[in-house]
């Protein structure tokens, strides 16, 4: 629980809460390695834990025994520990989806979980440099409500070089920026779609490297008031996938 790095070294991620885990159990893609739940975690997932293998452990105990155990106060008392699926590829990601999000440095994990629920809810697929969140850390998992678990979602190893594959797949790319310079994002939604959009967004501190943001097609912001300076990032991310859909989504 507490040592990320170590779960990911041994191809594992930890997934937090009944609504998750039980959407594991019905993902054949996943594999339960242990469960650690309390009794009402264990009464409700009852007929899920049917589906997993003899040789799973469901380890059931108390609140105060599981805060121990993991120094945390468990969202509705109920982990999973589960093998990483293998790694999808930048071209496979490309090859499935008419719209991806290219997530530059965004290292918290609320806000990569809730950039993974808007990708779902407009048929997104994610990819992400090599400095943002892992989208199958605990919290990002939970923040998605499950969607990290169906998301297609890639590193990009190099950026912006990687975005070079990118626009050889046939995507234009708009980076989402709040700078007055930008076309606003309104004007840029009434333009023909193009069939496959990339939309690059980076982290709500500095923004856009400024290299990342060269190699964009377009340049793209979200009017608001002069109150606030910025948009959080996954709300940005969805009022530009909501604005960009693709129109076979409408």
């Amino acid at each position: 629980m507490a040592d990320a790095e170590r779960l990911r070294s041994q191809g594992l991620f930890v997934a937090e809460g009944r609504l998750i885990v039980a959407r594991i159990l019905e993902d054949p893609r996943y594999r339960v390695r242990a469960v650690l739940v309390n009794d009402a975690s264990c009464r409700e997932l009852a007929t899920a834990f049917d589906r997993l293998s003899d040789d799973v452990s469901i380890f059931v105990a108390d609140r105060r025994t599981i805060l121990d155990l993991t120094g945390h106060d468990l969202h509705r008392g109920c982990l999973a520990l589960v093998e990483r699926p293998p790694a999808t590829s930048a071209a496979a990601v490309l090859a499935s989806a008419g719209t991806v999000v290219v997530l530059e440095a965004v290292s918290n994990a609320d806000n990569v979980g809730g950039v993974f629920r808007n990708a779902a809810a407009f048929g997104a697929g994610v990819l992400l440099s090599p400095s943002c969140c892992d989208p199958l850390y605990r919290k990002a998992i939970r923040t998605s409500m499950g969607a990290a678990l169906r998301v297609p979602f890639a590193r990009l190893n190099d950026c912006p070089s990687g975005l070079v594959q990118v626009r050889a797949a046939g995507f234009t790319i708009a980076a989402l920026t709040p700078r007055e310079s930008a076309e606003s994002l309104a004007l840029f939604a009434r333009r023909p779609r193009p069939d496959r959009m990339a939309l690059l967004v980076g982290t709500e501190g500095s923004g856009l490297s400024a290299r990342i943001a060269a190699a964009a097609d377009h340049r793209v912001r979200i009017p608001i008031s002069d109150v606030v300076d910025s948009l959080n990032v996954a709300v940005a991310v969805g009022i530009a996938l909501h604005a960009l859909r693709d129109p076979h989504l409408a």
